[in-house]
Order: C-alpha cells, then sequence, then structure tokens
C-alpha cells in the first residue's frame, strides 16, 4: 500500500489507486487484508479506477481503541474523500456487510455489491453466531489468538484436520497476528441474521452475488440481501464457492459499476 489517509480518530489506513473509469472501492473480509483483493483489483482496473485498502488493525493500516463499526464507517467515509468525494463499494463475505453498512449510513455511494455476506437467514444460524461470538470473546480475551483463529474457521466449515493442518503451515503466525480482527468483523455482522430493516435505507443499486457451488445458506443470504434493498439485484456464478475465481467475478462486476 503505497497511500495513507487519516481517518476521523487519527488512524492511519493504508490503500492503493490504480485502473482507470468508476472509482470503486475493495473491501476485504475476515483474516484478510488489501493484497487479499488484488488479484481481483488487477482484472478491474482497465474497467475501472479500484481502490484496494487494509482496513484497520491490519497490513499498513493502524488501529486505535476502542472499535467500533462506527470507525470503520468512517475509514471508508475518509477514503472516499480522498479518492474523489464518490465512489462504488465492492466487499466479499463480512466485507460485504461493512459495505452494505457504509452505504446504509449516507456515505456517498453510487453502487454497492456484495459477493456472498455470511448472513444467517434462519434463527438456528443466529444461534451458532452467538455461540461464535460467546467463543471468540473468550479466546482473545485470554490472548488465546490461535485458537480464536481456530474458532473463525470452524465456523466458516473447515473440517478439523484441515484445522490442524493450517497451525503447521507458514502462514499461521500470520493468522494468529491479525486474529484481534475477528472481533471487528463479528461486530460489523451484527446479530448474523440479514438485517432486513437497515438495508431498506440504501438508496443506491445493490448486487449480491453468489456461487452455485457455495453452500445453500450462503445462496440464501445473498438473495435476501437484494430483496431487501430497494434496488437490489441477485445474481449466481456457475461451478463458484466461497473463493470465488477473479476471472469470472471481474467482469460481472465490472459490467455493474460501469452501466
Amino acid at each position: 500500500m503505497d497511500k495513507q489517509i487519516i481517518s476521523r480518530d487519527g488512524t492511519r489506513i493504508a490503500y492503493e489507486r490504480r485502473g482507470r473509469g468508476p472509482t470503486v472501492v475493495l473491501v476485504s473480509g475476515a483474516m484478510s487484508t488489501g493484497a487479499t483483493v488484488a488479484p481481483l483489483a488487477a482484472r478491474l482496473a482497465d474497467r475501472c479506477t479500484v481502490v484496494p485498502y487494509d482496513r484497520r488493525g491490519r497490513g499498513a493500516s493502524g488501529d486505535t481503541a476502542p472499535y467500533a463499526v462506527a470507525r470503520e464507517v468512517e475509514d471508508l467515509a475518509a477514503l472516499i474523500e480522498a479518492v474523489g468525494g464518490d465512489a462504488a463499494l465492492y466487499g466479499i463475505s463480512s466485507g460485504g456487510a461493512l459495505a452494505l453498512e457504509a452505504a446504509a449510513s449516507g456515505l456517498p455511494v453510487r453502487q454497492v455489491a456484495v459477493y456472498e455476506p455470511p448472513f444467517a437467514v434462519h434463527e438456528d444460524g443466529a444461534k451458532e453466531r452467538a455461540e461464535y461470538t460467546r467463543n471468540l470473546t473468550e479466546a482473545l480475551a485470554q490472548g488465546r489468538r490461535g485458537d480464536a483463529v481456530e474458532h473463525f474457521l470452524r465456523l466458516t466449515g473447515l473440517a478439523e484436520g484441515m484445522i490442524r493442518g493450517a497451525r503447521q503451515s507458514p502462514m499461521w503466525a500470520d493468522m494468529e497476528a491479525i486474529a484481534p480482527t475477528l472481533a471487528y468483523d463479528d461486530s460489523v455482522m451484527g446479530d448474523g441474521l440479514v438485517p432486513r430493516d437497515r438495508l431498506t435505507a440504501i438508496t443506491v443499486p445493490v448486487l449480491a452475488v453468489a456461487g452455485r457451488a457455495s453452500p445453500a445458506w450462503l445462496r440464501e443470504a445473498a438473495r435476501a440481501v437484494a430483496e431487501a434493498a430497494p434496488e437490489g439485484t441477485y445474481r449466481t456464478l456457475e461451478d463458484q464457492t466461497h473463493m470465488v475465481d477473479p476471472d469470472v467475478l471481474a467482469p460481472v462486476l465490472a459490467e455493474f459499476f460501469t452501466q
């Protein structure tokens, strides 16, 4: 990240800007930095001005306690101001939930696209989210960052054997380093259910995308987001999972952002 802005509470937020066309800020999800969305940024840059950034507490960005979702919305407000005063937003997973909240908060946003925001559509999903919140909060309070990462990986559906393998991987230290930000994404997700009432406040077009090879509940969540937003559209991508291929997703986003 070669540029930075200072958010309202004094936190340094690092970002990049490249490409040409309408400006789109890319919002990463849990356990991710701006580098995570760099492959997508590269594929959008010929049709859009793309702005990947490190959310607070990650990568080259700073952090300021106490955390609140409103502070992350302020980060986006400062970033949008720095890149021209208005922008579209794209968010993946819990980053999609943040992008939707930013739009609902009245930021100068032209459009919002999200990929599989992991909201629950039934109470059982909300109960699972509540249990995750309790376990995550306890692990982080006790300094057990590795356990916090494990709780997150379990929430995503990763098998126990794969979790044990991940602990032995070279990436584990980096995952533990940003484990405290799991609490940030957990806050962004609220009670875990699709925030239907909040989504009605979004007055710009919303595109909610899901992969056809993803679990049914993720497709249901994306559809529910599109149905709740006044100008929402739902779309699926053949053969795609939560780890969506940038080559497949980029043309869909470019069409939406340039229409």
